[in-house]
This record gives structure tokens, C-alpha cells and sequence, in this order.
């Protein structure tokens, strides 16, 4: 059978492309090659029976904010958000905790001396926050908000370190800002890691960091269901070797890092297109772990009881030389950790008085180093007593992370470094850098712009790039 276009991959971004292209009348098959469609959107037992886990994404402020899953209506085919109370939590050692929330003025509140600072920086953006996103979430491109584009210019490029210790005056504030900043998976001292924190606080007090009710499987589900309803198909199970093996097509769109488009379609690209590929930096890898837990985790801050994301890390200054460390090529030894405790929100993920929770540290690019202890550490560091309620837990290190996922190249989930000199240059320099120079072949994944996480945003440009070059 032949088809209008084939997708390789079935991630966020691979599933976007299909549905954009579909909606158009396009005849398209994403093929997948795991056993479940998702990417990064699954969500299994992987500690004790009953106990539900997110394999890599968990928490999904971008799924309910970006333009593409903005304009679809998945309630009916299955996806439910719950958003709890606190958008995030960041503890301190003095035993409280920042708190941002759906309020600004709610979250300045807690921020001592800083509060006016922080109104008078996120009020524009958080009022205007779909035009921000509109913005944020673009290939390069002129501004369609010049205003409040122009207003945030400086902040935008400025490193997190400088802008937080340059804006705010207490440790409250800076704290959470660089916790914010460190999704970047960048030195915080890098450029644009300030335009990160600024966008995860802005989506923290306008619509919240949701997560998907059973697990962000039911995000990969609902699109899945979205995607046949509109005629398209879906295979699972086929882990593609070659070009050739792949039923005809107009348009080939590979949710694929650059080295899976090159094992896969390198023979049909040009020598010098290769070469930028090859080129292409990653970022460095996460070490993940999950626990099944006989309770909540018993945090001193009454603030992470609220909230299913906790950013725990310390100070700025401790995550700045956490972050600094693994692009050393070191381990910290008090890592920055993003954890995430869904089943406090969602009585799915666990069995009756139980609980999960999820968590992260940066580490070298395919790291085999085990950092169980030291993310147990810091967890135990706000929580006392957490250890103990350990009933299980399953870890991957980077390296793991890649052999479970090859997109995951080294463990790098962000789809490459997103620093200025690769941020518009995703996965090559190009004004149109979803399209190879071969025809009929496009890239679509977080490696082109707007870059990591569960938006869809890089799969709906490129069906865009598609759509328009089928029309000539």
C-alpha cells in the first residue's frame, strides 16, 4: 500500500506531523518500533505490580499550552489533565519552600523582598501568555508580538545565573528561578537559559504543569485515537532499518534524532548535509529513578504536599555548580533533581495507600554511573524519612536511557544542546530546517525548533513545510 506520507517515529512530535498532515486529506502510517506508540509518553510497571510509571515525560505545562494541542480537542478521545494546587514546589534548607502557583500575586507573595521585582517581571507574561507561547514556540522567525517580544528581549538571551542574581535579592527567588532555568539542561551561566526559566514560570502561573490522568500514555493515546479517526494508521513493533523498507510515499517525516536519520537515510543525503548531522551537539544525559513508595513522601515544607513537581536542588549557587559540573564531564555529588510524585493527584498510578514518584538528575553524555544514592540524598535532605518507605525502585542510567530510546542519544532527552549557536540551527543551518536536501525526506523531531518536550510543535511545522511544498 502506498501512502501520501510515512512517519517514523510515534512520539509527540511524530504524531503531530500525522494528525496536521491527515487533517489536510493526507493518506499517512506512522510506524513505531516499541510495542506501544509514545516516545517519550509511557507509562508502565516497572517497580511492583499496579505501580504505574512514566517512562520519561510527566509533567506536561506545554500540553496544555502549545498552539497545537491548543487547537485539538482530546478530552473526548481519552485525555483528562489534573492540575494539582501548586504548580512547583522548591525546597530550602531552612525548611520552607517556594511555592509558584496559578496566581502571581499567590506566588510573590512567598518571596519576601522580592515580590514587587517578580510581579513586575512575569505580570506581561503571564497576562499575555498565549502570545508568548505563540512566540516562544516558533522556528526563527519576525516576531508576530513585536511589543511584548521587544519588552523581553535582554532577559530572553541573558543567562539564568545573571539575570536572577542581577534582578532578585534573596535566595528564595533565585532559587527557583535557576531550578526553572535548569530544564535547559545548560551551564546556567550559558545564554538562553534565562528564556527557559522564564517560559516554565510563566506556564506555572497561567495554565499550570498539568499531568495526564492514568499516565502520559494517555496523552500518546488519545493523539493515536485522534490520528485514526482521521483515517490514518499506526504500526507498532517495526524498528526501521532502512529507507527501502518503508511502503511508497510523497513524504518521509523521521521523529528521529540526527543519528537515527542518518542510520536510516544516510545514503540518500548529500556528503556535506551528513556532515552537519554528525555534527550535530547533544546534551548531556539524565540518570532517572522510580520508586514504589508504602506513602507520601514526608516533606519538612508543607508546599510539596501540594504540588506534583518538586525542584530539588538548594540554592542557586548549588545548582548552577551542579549544572556546571556534568558539562565538566563530572558527577555531582549534590545533583540538581526534578521529581515528580503524580499519585498524590492521580489515584491510577498507585494501589490503595501507596504512592510513586519519579525523579532525574543530569549526568556526562552515556554515563554508566549508578546516582541512586546521591538523588536519594537529596530527596532525604527535604524529606526525612523518605528512604524508608522505599518498597522498590528502577533505575536507567544514560546509556540505558539511549538503549531504551535511541532518540535519547547518550540520554540527552532535549533532543540536543539549545544553547544561541544551536538554537535556530536544529539540526542543521537552514531558514527551513525541517526539509533534508533530499527530496521527500523532513525531520520532525525535537531536534528541529522549538526544541525538547511534549508540545508538538516541531512535527506541526514540518507537516506545514510539507503541506506547502506539495501545493507548488
Amino acid at each position: 500500500m502506498s501512502y501520501d506520507a510515512v512517519v517514523i517515529g510515534s512520539g509527540p512530535n511524530g504524531l503531530a506531523a500525522a494528525i496536521t498532515l491527515a487533517r489536510a486529506g493526507a493518506r499517512v502510517l506512522v510506524v513505531e518500533a516499541k510495542a506501544t506508540p509514545g516516545g517519550g509518553m509511557r507509562t508502565q510497571e516497572i517497580t511492583l505490580p499496579g505501580f504505574r510509571h512514566d517512562i520519561c515525560a510527566a509533567i506536561h505545562p506545554l500540553g496544555l499550552a502549545s498552539p497545537f494541542f491548543r487547537n485539538l480537542s482530546l478530552a473526548g478521545y481519552g485525555l483528562e489533565w489534573i492540575l494539582p494546587p501548586v504548580s512547583l514546589a522548591h525546597p530550602l534548607d531552612d525548611g520552607r519552600a517556594v511555592a509558584v502557583t496559578r496566581g502571581l500575586d499567590e506566588t510573590a507573595a512567598g518571596l519576601g523582598r522580592d515580590a514587587a521585582m517578580w510581579r513586575r517581571l512575569f505580570g506581561p507574561l503571564t497576562d499575555h501568555w498565549q502570545a508568548a507561547i505563540d512566540d516562544l514556540l516558533a522556528p526563527f522567525h519576525i516576531p508576530r508580538h513585536p511589543l511584548l517580544f521587544g519588552a523581553y528581549a535582554l532577559p530572553l538571551a541573558a543567562p539564568a545565573a545573571l539575570l536572577a542574581q542581577t534582578l532578585f535579592r534573596e535566595d528564595r527567588a533565585r532559587a527557583v528561578f535557576a531550578g526553572m532555568a535548569g530544564h535547559s539542561i545548560l551551564p546556567l551561566e550559558a545564554s538562553p537559559t534565562a528564556a527557559v526559566g522564564l517560559l516554565l514560570t510563566m506556564l506555572a502561573q497561567s495554565v499550570g504543569w498539568p499531568v495526564a490522568k492514568g499516565g502520559s500514555q494517555a496523552i500518546a493515546d488519545a493523539l493515536v485515537r485522534y490520528l485514526q479517526g482521521l483515517g490514518g494508521d499506526v504500526v507498532c513493533g517495526w524498528e526501521v532499518a532502512d529507507l527501502a523498507e518503508l511502503p511508497r510515499a510523497r513524504a518521509y517525516l523521521f521523529d528521529t534524532a540526527p543519528k537515527g536519520l542518518l542510520q536510516i537515510a544516510g545514503d540518500r543525503l548529500p556528503a556535506g548535509y551528513r556532515r552537519q548531522l554528525a555534527r550535530f551537539r547533544y546534551n548531556p544525559g539524565v540518570f532517572k529513578v522510580d520508586w514504589a513508595l508504602d506513602g507520601p513522601i514526608p516533606w519538612t515544607a508543607e508546599a510539596c504536599h501540594h504540588s506534583a513537581t518538586v525542584h530539588i536542588g538548594g540554592t542557586l549557587q548549588e545548582i548552577a555548580a551542579a549544572e556546571r559540573a556534568v558539562w565538566r564531564g563530572e558527577h555531582a555529588a549534590r545533583p540538581f533533581v526534578l521529581l515528580a510524585q503524580q499519585s498524590l493527584f492521580d489515584a491510577t498510578r498507585a494501589p490503595a495507600g501507596k504512592q510513586t514518584a519519579w525523579a532525574y538528575c543530569h549526568v556526562p553524555n552515556g554515563s554508566t554511573v549508578d546516582m541512586t544514592d546521591a538523588i536519594e540524598r537529596q530527596v532525604e535532605r527535604f524529606a526525612p524519612g523518605f528512604r524508608v518507605r522505599i518498597l522498590a525502585r528502577s533505575t536507567r542510567h544514560a546509556a540505558a536511557m539511549e538503549a531504551y530510546n535511541p532518540n535519547y542519544v547518550g540520554g540527552d532527552i532535549n533532543g540536543g544542546v539549545q544553547d544561541l549557536l544551536q538554537h535556530f540551527t536544529r539540526p542543521s543551518l537552514s531558514l527551513t530546517p525541517y526539509r533534508t536536501p533530499a527530496k521527500g525526506i523532513y525531520i520532525c523531531s525535537s531536534s528541529t525548533p522549538p526544541g525538547g518536550g511534549v508540545h508538538g510543535m516541531c512535527g506541526y511545522y514540518a507537516a506545514q513545510v510539507v503541506l506547502r511544498e506539495w501545493e507548488k
